[in-house]
């Protein structure tokens, strides 16, 4: 079987010996060192599977999954780290991915796991263009609690008119959901829906998706590309985690929402697109400009009209039926039939906080439709909960104070290390250079 393979890794000795034993296979093999050269590979080519690493110097893997599979949904992805982590292996099988490798310790399984990625592409390319009918809509947005029903009729009110939208709310509350809502109930719903996560990339890369660029713009720039903001013409721009876009190219997008007017990487003519803008964050922006990390102008000119998505702590009586749908969407994916459901499966769901909202609820599900015994779902197919506080340190060094502060807000995120960097206000590889110095793989 052929097939066409894209390695990303930026330790050349690795990415070459990787490659030099695919294409031993009689297999396609291109290479790539940083995510923006994998994306201008991507857009050239036709890949079947990609091989990627988990940290990359201009973007973070995982991450980079989530793109790669919206852009491209018939590619797998193999993600490769020098960590086995079973958070990252996870969270990367969340964001699409298709397994995942530890490096010097997998090799011998990357041959026989690309052939299964190569069958699992065949099915891919079947099932596109006879994709079965799904929810649409405002009928994606389940509950029936006062908050998410006040958050959903005015959701359905913006939604007719051509107003700009901030979403805002917790991670995890559903912000995209409620975007393609407001998209799918508006006039524009027959153009693209257009969206990009702007915490996945470094500031060039994420300009480039944006705004595009002309051939030569930088290094590897070798045609002409179209950015978001153009895709997006007629339709709908959907711009998740602003809050985290550099404030250098804050300025270049209030610039297009008040004049519809763009200039290209490397380009110097004008360009123009009609898009409908829906933003959406986490953080309190109001803060970001009082700190100088988000321009007071671009946030009067996204804050038209703002919809706040309530976490679902505060919603808990939508919890079983949210529930109940990923269990029906997991027991079709995994073929389960005959399934049967504990009531002390949906009392346990209700002791947790769900600090990660609906996506953790998501997870949740998911994962115990895989642990369960028997086709029953109980309690005890669910995660364990715990309620340990980690014990204060009777050192006052301040290597003592900084671990017992990572290993914190490392719970506090449940192990998701992209959103401990964040919330700690480091880059993810010094994240990982902490957890090596702390022997915490």
């Amino acid at each position: 079987m052929h097939g066409n393979i894209l390695i990303i890794d930026d330790e050349i000795k690795l990415l070459k010996l990787l490659g030099m034993i695919l294409s031993q296979e009689d297999f396609n093999v291109k290479e790539a060192s940083t995510a923006r050269s994998a994306m201008t590979m991507l857009e050239q080519h036709e890949f079947d599977v990609v091989l990627c690493d988990v940290r990359l110097p201009d973007a973070f893997g995982i991450e980079l999954v989530r793109s790669i599979k919206t852009k491209y949904p018939h590619l797998e992805i193999i993600l490769m780290t020098a960590f086995g982590n079973i958070t990252d292996a996870v969270q990367a099988m969340r964001n699409g991915a298709y397994d995942y490798l530890v490096k010097g310790d997998d090799n011998e399984k990357i041959i026989p796991l690309v052939y299964k990625a190569l069958e699992k592409v065949k099915d891919n390319r079947s099932k596109i263009g006879q994709k079965t009918a799904v929810s649409k809509g405002f009928g994606q947005i389940i509950g029936t609690s006062p908050l998410i029903l006040q958050s959903k009729k005015l959701a359905e009110k913006v939604a007719l008119t051509d107003a700009a939208v901030l979403l805002t709310g917790e991670t995890g509350t559903g912000k995209e959901v409620f975007a393609n809502a407001i998209h799918d109930g508006s006039e524009r719903k027959k153009n693209n829906f257009v969206a990009i996560n702007c915490s996945a990339f470094s500031k060039e890369i994420l300009e480039s998706e944006l705004f595009g660029h002309k051939q030569g713009a930088f290094t590897g720039a070798v045609k002409d590309k179209k950015g978001l903001i153009e895709e997006a013409n007629g339709g709908t721009l959907f711009l998740d985690e602003i809050g985290e876009m550099p404030i250098e190219l804050q300025a270049k997008l209030l610039r297009v929402l008040e004049t519809g007017e763009f200039i290209k990487m490397g380009e110097t003519k004008v360009s123009r697109s009609d898009f409908r803008l829906i933003a959406a964050t986490n953080r309190d922006l109001e803060d970001e400009i009082k700190q100088g990390n988000f321009r007071e102008d671009l946030y009067f000119r996204l804050n038209v009209f703002e919809i706040h998505l309530p976490p679902l702590r505060e919603r808990k009586e939508d919890l079983k039926m949210l529930a109940k749908n990923f269990i029906d969407i997991f027991s079709r994916k995994l073929h389960l039939s005959n399934l049967q459901v504990n009531p002390d499966y949906y009392k346990t769901l209700e002791k947790n906080d769900w600090k990660g909202n609906i996506r953790e609820l998501r997870n949740a599900v998911e994962r115990s439709l895989i642990l369960m015994e028997d086709n029953i779902l109980d309690a005890e197919s669910l995660p364990h909960y715990s309620d340990k506080i980690v014990p204060e340190s009777d050192s006052l060094s301040i290597r003592s104070l900084e671990k017992i502060h990572i290993q914190k807000v490392l719970q506090y995120t449940k192990g998701n290390k992209a959103e401990a960097a964040r919330l700690l206000e480091i880059g993810i590889a010094t994240l990982y250079r902490k957890l090596e110095e702390y022997g915490w793989r």
